[in-house]
């Protein structure tokens, strides 16, 4: 029965005024919450610092390293003849030495933090737009959506199960490998590795917020289902795949060190990138393995930064863990 819009409107303030808290037993919002918890949470603090470190670098650094990154001044001095094994180390001048063809190799560490960044993020983004837009259609379809929706819900999960049964580096390689080796094929590929996680993450959560008490009582009140989903049960679905989000963006830069690693990343002669860098390194272990060490410790710091950070915001936001 459709209510007419004197009768919604006075039961809309009623339930104002029933769920209405007096001053004096304001609670704290959920967001807030969280935020307050994260900032007396050791790890958070660790990770919020180590990805700090790591934007900036990215961001500001290769402007102020003190030599191209893609010169080979080590060749030109002389001071360096990799087919002799003569790869001098660090020095005054050149903090972490140079790579086999000469290049300083502490500006290119510094250069290449940005291309790792820029196709870490740009690959999580992709995921997490196609994901949410997957997972959003099929939790409103499957909670709110009646006997079609749940066919709907049946098509858009089976397509997001055929991509989870594939491990995510095969899948990964498989698109890098039919798309050609390039950045913008990394960030596709890597990108669509996280589709299938963000979209089973907020279906899951969109299905458990559609059976919550605001949603009978807005439908109940004669509010359309679309709206019902876009307005209030998505925005409150979203803190799993915020949390998911910095979780992903730990997996994102070593699979992207890894399809560089393969030879399937950029392909620009004498473009820094960490995982490119470490693939580099290999022949020339035995000369001087700290070439190899180096980007691989900026991976590792780098990708256990987001994964503390996003292990704090889960338990911050977990509400059995809230008081």
């Amino acid at each position: 029965m459709t209510l007419a819009p004197g009768q919604k409107k006075d039961k809309l303030d009623r339930l104002a005024e029933l769920a209405a808290v007096r001053d004096d037993e304001q609670g704290v919002s959920l967001w807030r919450d969280a935020f307050r918890r994260l900032r007396r949470n050791p790890a958070a603090i660790v990770g919020a610092v180590i990805l700090a470190l790591f934007v900036l670098v990215a961001i500001v650094g290769p402007f102020l390293v003190p030599y191209d990154p893609a010169a080979p001044i080590g060749v030109q001095d002389g001071v360096v003849r990799s087919g002799s094994g003569i790869i001098p180390g660090p020095s005054s001048d050149h903090w972490l030495g140079y790579d086999h063809q000469g290049r300083d190799e502490f500006s290119r560490l510094i250069a290449g933090s940005r291309q790792t960044l820029i196709v870490g993020v740009v690959s999580t983004v992709i995921g997490l737009t196609v994901g949410v837009l997957l997972g959003g259609i099929s939790g409103a379809a499957a909670g709110l959506g009646g006997r079609r929706g749940r066919w709907v819900d049946n098509v858009l999960m089976r397509f997001v199960d055929m991509l989870l049964s594939v491990p995510s580096l095969l899948l990964a390689v498989s698109i890098a490998a039919i798309l050609g080796p390039s950045p913008i094929t990394v960030m596709i590929a890597v990108g669509a590795v996280s589709v299938p996680i963000f979209a089973r993450l907020l279906r899951g959560s969109m299905i458990a917020q559609s059976n919550r008490d605001y949603v009978l009582a807005a439908t109940s009140l004669g509010v359309r289902r679309g709206k019902i989903a876009i307005s209030h049960v998505i925005p409150n679905s979203l803190a799993p795949v915020i949390v998911q989000a910095t979780l992903t963006l730990a997996t994102a830069i070593i699979e992207v060190a890894a399809l560089s690693f393969l030879g399937l990343g950029t392909q620009v002669l004498g473009q820094p990138e960490w995982g490119l860098m470490l693939a580099e390194a290999q022949r020339y272990l035995g000369v001087r393995p700290a070439l190899a060490i180096y980007p691989a410790v900026a991976i590792i710091i780098t990708a256990f930064g987001f994964t503390l950070l996003g292990e704090a915001m889960r338990e911050a936001l977990d509400p059995k863990l809230r008081k």
